[in-house]
């Protein structure tokens, strides 16, 4: 069987795209993506080729660039261009130029896409054309010998098991169909059709970790073991069957584990020390909120650790609360601050509301409802504009009932509150003085009293985060 013919069976048999879907090729000019343009075109599929010059070369740049556009009259397809200024953008997001290019290319790529219909997509800065229709698919010309090196490079950075497994033929719109051939067969399929290209010269340095592994680790390790690449290409199967049982292994863990409450997880001591392999079940359960796997230890070591201990992530802590871990996203300081003027009715604070109403002495049912949702104080002794803000280390208020004053961090002890409520306590504070712990108590200086005329009400819904 052809090449043609088996590139065309592997899209069927993995149902990578539609017969009839419009694809974007990504093409560098290069002999893989080359091969995979003139593939695509005995297939009779429609494309449009796309082409990134990262102006990284000089002229060899643009070389790549006029040989592509001759690619698209050959093919009679459309050729967007894209140049990117990308020591640049490496430079300003801090990032490698390898780093620059892919994320400028995928970005390009993922915006062509994803661009509504009506949007014009022009072929270059020079031409007037537009797509017919946004393509359906994103087709790059990643081979079995990119496979291995990848596989081994990821061995060497240690990304586990997900690592092992390779690149992937179909990831959402990103189809790879040329994976499971390898690079010397697609150099005699053009040397047979007689099919040009271009040779990149970054190729050749020994700089990029890719070329190194391919130039050197590899020969090295096939003189040892001349079915090398081979075995690794088995190998690889074997861990993409792996990975997947590994995957259900962790679902069915977490599922045994983690308890949703809120935007909080909530996971038994007990339960996850029994857990085996722990490291393991521990990381694929916190890697998602940032933590690395140098934390790991830290994180492990809070199962023996007191209670209001944490290891902490950009966006997340892990706290040890009882006979708990809670996983909890840090606050977001710029929303921890509102001002009450006069006369304001309803008010919007981080996940719940208060709404503020004035009542009348006569009004009141006998004895004040026990309802911690609601604050019914003396309006006499308050001052605008009030705060409602995130309690702090040093507050302190008179209890309702005590004439000693108590700072909220005692208070909370007393409640036996855990570290995550007490991080969602939140107060209303009047002239510096706090007139109620919202959701849990008022303070007695501002309580009705007898003669008390001017009830000032407050009711909180919504209160997901005040516990």
């Amino acid at each position: 069987m052809s090449l043609a013919e088996d590139f065309q069976k592997n899209i069927e048999q993995q149902h990578l795209f539609p017969q009839n879907s419009l694809l974007l090729l990504a093409v560098s000019g290069g002999v893989d993506s080359v091969v995979l343009c003139e593939l695509c075109y005995r297939s009779n599929y429609n494309f449009v080729i796309a082409h990134c010059n990262f102006q990284l070369r000089g002229e060899e740049s643009y070389r790549d660039e006029n040989f592509v556009r001759t690619l698209g009259d050959r093919y009679q397809k459309p050729v967007l261009v894209n140049a990117f200024d990308t020591r640049h953008y490496a430079h300003q997001h801090k990032v490698s130029v390898q780093v620059a290019a892919r994320e400028l290319r995928y970005n390009w790529f993922y915006d062509l896409l994803l661009k509504e219909k009506h949007d014009e997509n022009k072929i270059d800065a020079n031409g007037a054309s537009t797509l017919p229709a946004n393509p359906g698919f994103l087709l790059t010309a990643h081979h079995a010998d990119d496979n291995i090196e990848t596989v081994l490079m990821n061995f060497f950075k240690g990304t586990g098991i997900a690592g092992l497994r390779g690149i992937l033929a179909k990831q959402g719109k990103l189809i790879r169909p040329l994976l499971p051939f390898r690079k010397e067969q697609l150099l005699a399929f053009a040397r047979e059709q007689q099919l040009g290209w271009v040779e990149d010269s970054s190729n050749l340095t020994e700089k990029y970790s890719r070329n190194y592994f391919r130039q050197q680790l590899l020969p090295l390790v096939q003189k040892l073991y001349p079915q090398a690449e081979s075995n690794m290409l088995d190998n690889i199967e074997r861990f993409k069957d792996a990975e997947l049982l590994y995957r259900q292994a962790i679902a069915i863990h977490k599922k045994k584990l983690l308890e949703h409450k809120g935007n909080e997880i909530h996971i038994p001591v007990l339960k996850l020390q029994q857990a085996e392999p722990l490291r393991t079940v521990v990381y694929e359960i916190v890697k998602e909120y940032g933590f690395t796997s140098q934390q790991l230890g830290d994180i492990i070591s809070l199962l023996h650790a007191g209670s209001g201990k944490y290891v902490q992530s950009a966006s997340h802590r892990v706290i040890r609360n009882r006979n708990w871990l809670v996983i909890a996203p840090i606050a977001n300081e710029a929303s921890q601050f509102v001002l009450v003027e006069e006369g304001e009715r309803d008010v919007k604070c981080n996940n719940f509301q208060l709404r503020f109403s004035r009542v009348d002495a006569v009004d009141m049912p006998a004895g004040i409802p026990a309802d911690r949702n609601i604050a019914f104080l003396d309006h006499r002794n308050i001052r605008y504009p009030l705060i409602v803000r995130k309690w702090k280390a040093g507050d302190y208020f008179y209890p309702l009932g005590m004439k000693k004053k108590k700072k909220l961090a005692r208070f909370f002890i007393d409640q036996k509150l855990s570290k995550t409520e007490k991080e969602n306590i939140w107060v209303l504070e009047s002239d510096k003085k706090i007139l109620w712990v919202i959701g849990h108590r008022i303070d007695e200086r501002f309580k009705i009293k007898e003669g008390t005329n001017n009830i000032f009400k407050i009711t909180l819904s919504n209160n997901k985060d005040i516990t």
